[in-house]
This record gives C-alpha cells, sequence and structure tokens, in this order.
C-alpha cells in the first residue's frame, strides 16, 4: 500500500473512534458539559489531562526546537515540567476544595467582585485565544504534510474537527475523547523513537541511546551525543550540548513557562472532573507518569532527527536526495536554494559567515520563511534545472547556507528521514493530529465556558437557563474557533512552540500571582487582585506585541529579556502592584478571611469529601 493509503487508514480509525465518543458521551447538562459531572476515574483523568497537556506546542515542535537548539530547547522541558508540579502542589487541591469549576469562578468569588470575575474572563479569553493558535497552527502544518494542501486548508479542517467534538459532547465528551487520543499520542511518539533508536545506536530504549554510542557505519562507535557536536561544529553551528541563550533570558524563559502552567484554566479545569480532594491528588500523580512517557522522549527524538538531517542531506546531489525531501518541498516546509549552482545540498551554520552570524536564513525574508509564486501564475509551474521547487525570493547570498526546513515539521519527518515503515509514519501522523486536536478542545472548553458560565451567567444575565447556558457556549466556542483559526493561518510566530510560550506568559503574569495570593494570602483585597492582572496582562501583552507586531529588535529587549520571557517580569509587576494597592485599601471581609483559611487545608473536613463543583449546581 502507498503511504497516502496507510494515512488515511490511522487517520481515519483515530477519527471515527474521536467523533464516535463524543457523540456517545455528548452532554446533557451544565455540570457536565463543564466538569463531565465530576465522576470521572483518577486513572482516565490522569490519561484525558496528559492529553490536554500535550498540545501541538509539546508533540511537534518541542522536539522540533531541541533538534534546531540543542541545549537551548531544555527550556520547555524544564519550563513545562517543573510548572505541573507546582500546579499538582500549589493549585489544584485547593481550588478543587474551594469548590469551583473555573478559574475566574475563584477569584470572582475569592475577591468579592464582579469587576475581579470580568478582569479574569478577560484574561482567560487572552490566554486561551493565543495558546489556541499555536494548536491550529499544528492541526495546519499536519493536515498540510498529510494532504499536499496548504497550511490554511490544513488548519480550516482541523477547527471543523474540533468544534464538532467539543461543541457537542462538552467536557464530559471531551474527557473519554482523550483518553483515546492519549493512547495513539503514546504510541505515535514512542514506537518512531524506538526504531530510529535500534538503527543508530543499536539500543531500543531511546533515552539510553542519547547517552549511548553512535553504532550507523563502517566507522567505530562514538558517542552519540560527542557525534551530534562534531556533526554540527564541523558545518559551522556550535556545539548542540551548549547554549547560546543568556543566563537571564533561559532563567526568564523557563520561569514564565512555569508559573503559566500554574496558572493555565484549561488544565485546572481538568481536575475538576473527578469526585474530591483525594482524587485528585491520584489523578495528578498518574498525569505526571503518562506526561514522562512523552517528555522523556522528546530529547531523543530531537538529537535523532538533527543526526538524520543532517547526513542525510548534506553534501548529497539534489538529484539523488531522499524522496521525502521534495514532499516536504511540496508543501512548504523545507526549501532549497543552490546558490553556488553545484547542485550540491550545503547546509552551513551562522558561524561560518560573519554576514549571517545575526541569522541564518536561506533566502531574503521577512519572517526567513519561503514565499513561493502565486498557485495561478505560470512561475508556479516550473522548476529549477535540477528540479528543486522555485522561491519568489532572492537567496541571501552573504550567508552559504542553501537548505530552509521549519523547526515544526522534524518530528513528521523523522521517521521518514530514517527509512521507518510506511506504518510507523502514519502512525505518527495520527499522533500529531491527536496532539493538537485533543488541547484545542480543552482551550475551546474554556474559552466558552469563560463567556457562557463567567460573563454572561455571573454577570449580565444571571437568570440563564441550563439549556440557554450551553447554547451560549457552543456559540461562543464557534466565534472563538473562528478567531484562533484566522491566527493559526496568520501566526505571531514562526514555530508553534514559541507562539504556546506567549500563552504561557500570559498566564504567568496575570493568573498565577492572583491564584496564590488567593490560596495562602487571605488579607489580599479585591483592589490588589484586580490591579495586580490589569498591570501584570497589559505590561506582558504590550512587550510581546512590541516585539513581534511593531518593529522591535533584539538589541532593545530589556535586560536581554525575550518575548518568550517576559511573562516572568509580567508576574513581578503583578505582585508588586498587588501588594503595594493593598497596603493602601481595606483588608478583605472576615467571612472571605475566614474562607481562606478553609481552603487551605487540603484535606476536606467531614462531609465535604463528595462536593462538586458549587457553581454547577
Amino acid at each position: 500500500m502507498s503511504q497516502n493509503t496507510w494515512n488515511f487508514i490511522f487517520i481515519g480509525v483515530s477519527f471515527a473512534i474521536y467523533i464516535g465518543i463524543a457523540f456517545k458521551s455528548r452532554a446533557a447538562s451544565t455540570k457536565e458539559y463543564y466538569t463531565a459531572g465530576g465522576g470521572v476515574s483518577p486513572l482516565a483523568n490522569g490519561m484525558a489531562t496528559a492529553a490536554d497537556w500535550m498540545s501541538a506546542a509539546t508533540f511537534i515542535s518541542m522536539a522540533g526546537v531541541v533538534a534546531s537548539s540543542g541545549y537551548d530547547g531544555s527550556r520547555f522541558l524544564m519550563g513545562w515540567t517543573g510548572g505541573f508540579v507546582l500546579l499538582t502542589v500549589l493549585m489544584v487541591p485547593f481550588l478543587r476544595k474551594f469548590g469551583k469549576a473555573t478559574v475566574p469562578d475563584f477569584i470572582g468569588d475569592r475577591f468579592y467582585s464582579k469587576t475581579a470575575r470580568f478582569v479574569a474572563v478577560l484574561c482567560a479569553i487572552f490566554i486561551c485565544m493565543t495558546y489556541i493558535m499555536g494548536q491550529m497552527r499544528g492541526v495546519g502544518v499536519v493536515f498540510s504534510q498529510l494532504f499536499g494542501i496548504g497550511i490554511p486548508l490544513g488548519v480550516l479542517i482541523g477547527a471543523s474537527i474540533v468544534f464538532f467534538y467539543a461543541g457537542l459532547g462538552g467536557m464530559k465528551g471531551i474527557t473519554y475523547t482523550q483518553v483515546a487520543q492519549y493512547c495513539v499520542m503514546a504510541f505515535a511518539y514512542t514506537i518512531p523513537a524506538v526504531f530510529i533508536a535500534i538503527i543508530l545506536t543499536n539500543n531500543f530504549i531511546p533515552q539510553l541511546g542519547l547517552i549511548g554510542d553512535y553504532t550507523q557505519g563502517n566507522a567505530p562507535p562514538v558517542p552519540f551525543l560527542e557525534k551530534l557536536n562534531n556533526i554540527n561544529t564541523s558545518i559551522g553551528f556550535s556545539k548542540y550540548t551548549d547554549g547560546s541563550l543568556s543566563k537571564i533570558d533561559m532563567f526568564c524563559i523557563t520561569a514564565a513557562l512555569m508559573c503559566g502552567t500554574a496558572g493555565l484554566p484549561h488544565v485546572i479545569v481538568r481536575f475538576f472532573t473527578v469526585k474530591d480532594v483525594k482524587a485528585v491528588r491520584k489523578s495528578a500523580c498518574w498525569t505526571l507518569a503518562f506526561i514522562a512517557v512523552i517528555y522523556l522522549t522528546a530529547p531523543t527524538i530531537g538529537a535523532f532527527s538533527r543526526v538524520n538531517l543532517i547526513e542525510k542531506l548534506n553534501n548529497t546531489s539534489y538529484s539523488e536526495a531522499p524522496s521525502w525531501l521534495a514532499e516536504y518541498e511540496t508543501t512548504g516546509q523545507m526549501a532549497w536554494v543552490d546558490k553556488n549552482d553545484d547542485g550540491i545540498i550545503n547546509i552551513h551554520g551562522a558561524a561560518t559567515s560573519h554576514a549571517a552570524k545575526k541569522n541564518n536564513n536561506v533566502f531574503i525574508s521577512d519572517n526567513g520563511k519561503p514565499k513561493y509564486p502565486a498557485s495561478d501564475a505560470e512561475e508556479s509551474l516550473k522548476t529549477g534545472k535540477h528540479g528543486e521547487r522555485l522561491l519568489s525570493l532572492k537567496p541571501d547570498l552573504t550567508n552559504p547556507n542553501e537548505l530552509y526546513f521549519g523547526t515544526d515539521i522534524m518530528v513528521m519527518a523523522n521517521p521518514s528521514m530514517a527509512g521507518l515503515p510506511k506504518w510507523v509514519i502514519a502512525l505518527l501522523m495520527a499522533g500529531c493530529i491527536a496532539a493538537a486536536l485533543s488541547t484545542a478542545a480543552g482551550l475551546l472548553l474554556v474559552l466558552s465556558t469563560s463567556i457562557s458560565h463567567d460573563l454572561m451567567k455571573n454577570i449580565i444575565k444571571p437568570d440563564l437557563s441550563d439549556k440557554e447556558e450551553v447554547n451560549y457556549a457552543r456559540i461562543a466556542s464557534f466565534v472563538a474557533l473562528g478567531v484562533a483559526t484566522y491566527f493559526g493561518i496568520n501566526p505571531p510566530s514562526a514555530f508553534i512552540a514559541k507562539t504556546v510560550a506567549f500563552a504561557f506568559g500570559l498566564a504567568a503574569s496575570s493568573f498565577f500571582p492572583t491564584l496564590l495570593l488567593g490560596i495562602f494570602y487571605k488579607r489580599m483585597n479585591k483592589e490588589g487582585a484586580i490591579a495586580g492582572m490589569v498591570c501584570g496582562i497589559l505590561f506582558t501583552i504590550g512587550y510581546i506585541v512590541y516585539f513581534q507586531f511593531l518593529g522591535g529588535t533584539k538589541d532593545q529587549w530589556v535586560l536581554g529579556i525575550s518575548p518568550e520571557g517576559i511573562g516572568f517580569i509580567g508576574m513581578l509587576v503583578n505582585f508588586i502592584t498587588a501588594f503595594v494597592v493593598r497596603s493602601f485599601t481595606p483588608d478583605p471581609p472576615e467571612h472571605i478571611q475566614g474562607m481562606v483559611d478553609r481552603i487551605r487545608r487540603p484535606v476536606s473536613a467531614p462531609g465535604e469529601e463528595n462536593e462538586a463543583p458549587a457553581a454547577m449546581h
């Protein structure tokens, strides 16, 4: 069978399972729509939460970032892993005991203010919209490669699927769909890694292969990481195990990812689907175990794909290049420009050219990405003399590098690079789609909940019936998905993980300090909380917008901190503002302080064990 046939079989079967589960588990009440009725087992919820967490940024882009930047890519591994520990230790048990199913619910009641709730709703919308942009981009990248279509059309196809099962099933449908999606993702991520580890290192455990010996070819075995460093330095890149980010930027990015994780509304709400606080702790342990399967494999995939890419393509005649290169050229994920007219693919690092040290662009482009003639133009049908797809961009002749490859396609391309069986490639494609769809669905639910429950039900129209509330949620899902689809087609960043990192920065600068103070500092009042959220998120949004859209340059970064890491500074702004404002305003009412004392007891008091989220009764 052809590769396309295998792809259609695996994708079709997985989609049939997802849609069938969503239809069978569709929500019949607001309680089922928002929290799946609170009756999900810890094991199932742990698997579903892991799937929710394994976004396109994690599954597709994280290993790609590791492949392209080496040590610097560890910021995502450290930040997201550490952040999930913070979330499960500092946030979830207390929020679950409080009994509110959404972050704006908690903030509105804890800070006894509709204004606080409204600000929290706005923050949730900004965070989730930024996050879902990356997921829709990931969906588009996968569908583009799968069907040989443009990324915009791929985004539209993915959006339609997400709306169907997220809008229909709510949290109940999403939860059980995500269980199936995690199973697909786990196999799709680990099986190719095992195959490639055997080929490159003669070790069937990928993690041991990474620290073992490179055994391919007739040369004597050498430590794999040494081989990787030698490959990099031989063509002008820095050592794979060395970092290029400044220490302060590395710290701020990692801290923003950690604190942002602990404030993510779509992950927090997942722990309201279980019975009680005890089940929350079990669910968190299961989640960490399931996440570890993917996170411990990502560095191996990144390193393996780096070796495969350079070994298979560098100094190779284009006419003799593997067929997968032309396939990725067709979809715009790879591009080759023959700058010296020798027909040979030459890969060079920035260190090989003084002029290229600031960038390693293959061609002259504002964003470094390839651009092709319009599909209806005569030039679009032309190829170069070696058969390569022609670009509508001029080559950057100050830079000897001839090969462009998108960071986000390294995971997808790796099995093809290694020459793995067609069914393995098809399985990976199914996993990539599952990763993007699972998180997109969870984010969409939080967005719709913030609008229907927190905004409409609790602020604008308190007399909404359950049926009207669910209908508003579905309308909100449609509108939010439309906006996310637009930005998935026109993303704020060149690669998925960076776009998602912005969302974590927004969560770190808005929700994390507010939740932390709301739980552990009973004297924090509404004025301080509101001022902190507003100042923190506005500072972070302003910084990101300036450098991503308004022409800000790297030399203008404050203290050398990138837009990815500015959320940490925004978090400090939030804390400082909240404490300053609180010092000049009245303490919270006594009953609010007493409520905080009660929720700080992580173990429920007698009679509270089976308490369902209060907002859902």
